[in-house]
């Protein structure tokens, strides 16, 4: 008996966890006939999914042998995603028929262990999309996933370890279009690994190791991808084809010399930046070269050398981060379409552009940190440019109306350089705003008349002055005058500005005493005059269009309250951190933050003194009535002292008053 009750609720338990209902990973979501089962641990599909799914997604969970049970036999699938499992193991011929399955994603499993069997997965019956990548597959390996693929469109191989295409890889695969291969260690390409894939017409091969094409035939290829290899050539077979090529990314290699391209091609974009290009040689002058590229493209003559570089179609063209000295005018003959040419961060010290015939369709120069020492441009060349990038030379002097010959330029930076600023410009239409006292310094530029200059940056160019209506008839949005240590404003250096001026920028200039009406400048809505030595801001009238200001690291006690007043009709942003603000003497400027009025992103380091000689506190800390009471203690300390002072005056009258007497008594004694 005693066994019986030590063992019956033993029993009872075991009874109840019988009937308790067993644990189920969390359900599958199906929208319409879209089955979504990603990050569930699950280690096959679920065996209740609705029938007649089109997709069926598996990702991140934790399968590992494929097979017709694995898939719960959805067969009739159109999209199957299994990425980031654990796959190592195919049934083979399971695809065989999947009649439907058009997309089917395999990246990041382990199907080098598959591949090590030595077996094919089978016909990919109707598969046009295949991805492969993250599978620790290394050549030859691929062979066994894409023998029997015949409608296979777009494959990726990204990030796995092949070393070699050779010339049997893609023989399954005729009907590929796209192929990536990004990410792996192909040193080698077989001649005609491509050559049985008459519809390629994109090529991913960056991030590889290989070191040259010496013999680029593909040509009904439209983007390849070479970048971040270790190329020193490129070259092109000596060809009267067409070539469909596009797009052609060699950047990031070690490239001494400009690629040789197929003499006619369609070459929309072009990247070469980030190698190891010196110069660029080009045979031939100016005149002879325009008249050859105009011949040809008059009569499209196949007698081309390949040495002569035919660019009609090139819109884009990187150059950036090489070695390059110097770039020929003459090397831009032939390129009568771009739009982009970018040849920041080289050694350039000299651009020319004299021939109006070059680079006529221009509309962005990037000419950004080079040695530029001299920027001659022609009268009536770059009449397309509308974003110029000069920042980072050694620009001292130009021609003062360089600028104003660009009549579409809405951008240009040129700051870190050396600049000086004309007082005027060359054609004065109104005399009286021109000091004639004042001379224009030799070599200084004009920025009065570019009509549709917008954006211009002049940070870091030592300037000391900026003149009176220099920016006459430039309709200028924004302006970054910074870190001009020194800077002196005139009060009419922004009177060109006022209705079109949106952003200004003063900051780092050790400025103390702004000069200039910025109420007058009826569109401005973003000031930036931080990191000054202000100590006082200028009187604003009330139709201030300020929306935020930033006031930080200066030398600000006190905030006026007529220019707090006329602020805060517009303000939204404030930044007013390390500042020597006094508490008490910015009730209207406390009361505008607290109440929420302006937000002071920056409000947890601005700190004011409430009392001298005290710590500071953080503003949000102040009431009024502390400063309330700080008045009060401190009209009590005046009223006693006023009548201490009082009773001294009047004890010192009594006493001078008594000695006074004591004198007169002793005269009278003596009589």
């Amino acid at each position: 008996m005693a066994t019986f009750q030590l063992l019956f609720p033993l029993f009872i338990s075991c009874v109840a966890a019988s009937t308790r209902p067993q644990r189920h990973l969390p359900a599958c979501q199906v929208v319409q006939m879209d089955v979504f089962c990603s990050n569930l641990s699950l280690r096959g599909a679920p065996a209740n999914l609705p029938r007649g799914i089109q997709m069926l997604d598996l990702s991140r969970n934790m399968l590992q042998n494929l097979t017709e049970e694995t898939l719960a036999f959805h067969t009739r699938i159109h999209q199957l995603n299994l990425h980031s499992n654990m796959i190592h193991f195919i049934q083979p011929g399971l695809f065989k028929e999947m009649t439907d399955l058009k997309v089917l994603d395999l990246s990041r499993n382990h199907l080098n262990v598959y591949a090590v069997s030595k077996t094919n997965i089978g016909l990919l019956t109707a598969v046009e999309s295949l991805d492969l990548s993250s599978n620790g597959l290394y050549t030859g390996m691929t062979d066994y996933f894409l023998a029997e693929s015949p409608l296979l469109a777009n494959l990726s191989l990204n990030s796995n370890s092949i070393t070699k295409i050779a010339q049997s890889t893609f023989h399954g695969s005729v009907a590929l279009r796209r192929i990536s291969l990004h990410n792996n260690v192909i040193l080698e390409i077989e001649d005609g690994a491509f050559d049985s894939l008459p519809q390629l017409t994109e090529l991913d091969l960056s991030k590889n190791s290989i070191t040259c094409i010496t013999d680029f035939n593909l040509c009904q290829l439209k983007t390849l991808n070479l970048s971040r290899n270790s190329m020193e050539t490129f070259q092109t077979i000596e060809s009267d084809d067409v070539y469909e090529l596009l797009s052609l990314d060699l950047s990031q290699n070690k490239m001494p010399y400009f690629p040789l391209l197929p003499k006619r091609n369609k070459l929309v974009y072009l990247d070469v930046s980030r190698n190891q290009l010196q110069s660029i040689n080009v045979t031939g002058t100016v005149e002879e070269l325009v008249n050859l590229r105009d011949s040809l493209l008059a009569h499209r003559s196949p007698g081309l050398s390949n040495r002569h570089q035919l660019l009609p179609n090139l819109k884009y063209l990187d150059l950036s981060y090489n070695q390059m000295k110097n770039i020929p005018q003459s090397f831009f003959c032939c390129m009568v379409s771009l739009q982009v040419l970018n040849v920041s961060n080289n050694c350039i010290s000299s651009f020319v552009i004299t021939y109006d015939e070059l680079l006529k369709n221009v509309k962005i120069i990037d000419l950004s940190y080079n040695s530029l020492q001299t920027l001659t441009l022609g009268e009536r060349t770059l009449q397309s440019v509308e974003e110029l990038f000069l920042q980072g030379n050694e620009l001292t002097t130009l021609d003062h109306q360089t600028f104003q010959r660009l009549p579409n330029l809405r951008y240009l930076q040129v700051q870190q350089n050396n600049l000086q600023i004309c007082v005027s410009g060359q054609e004065q239409t109104e005399p009286m705003w021109t000091d004639l006292n004042q001379q224009d310094p030799p070599g200084c530029v004009s920025f009065s008349s570019i009509p549709n200059l917008h954006f211009l940056y002049l940070s870091e160019n030592n300037l000391k002055t900026l003149p009176a209506n220099v920016f006459f008839n430039t309709p200028l949005k924004l302006l970054d005058l910074s870190l001009n240590p020194g800077l002196e404003m005139e009060p009419e250096s922004l009177s060109g500005l006022k209705h079109s001026l949106v952003h200004l920028f003063l900051r780092d200039n050790n400025i103390s005493n702004l000069n200039t009406d910025l109420s007058s400048l009826t569109s401005l809505k973003y000031v930036d005059l931080s990191t000054n030595q202000l100590t006082t801001l200028p009187l604003w009238n009330k139709e201030s269009s300020i929306e935020s200001l930033n006031l930080q690291n200066n030398n600000l006690v006190t905030l006026e309250y007529s220019t707090v007043l006329a602020l805060e009709r517009s303000l939204k942003t404030l930044y007013m951190g390390s500042n020597p603000l006094s508490c008490c003497s910015n009730l209207r400027f406390l009361h505008m933050v607290q109440r929420s009025a302006v937000v002071v992103p920056d409000i947890e380091t601005v700190t004011c003194v409430y009392m001298e000689d005290s710590e500071p506190v953080n503003i949000e800390t102040v009431t009024q009535t502390m400063c309330h009471n700080f008045d009060n203690r401190g009209i009590s300390v005046i009223v006693i002292v006023v009548i201490i002072s009082g009773l001294i005056l009047v004890l010192g009258l009594l006493v001078k008053l008594f000695h006074s007497r004591k004198r007169k008594r002793h005269r009278s004694f003596n009589a």
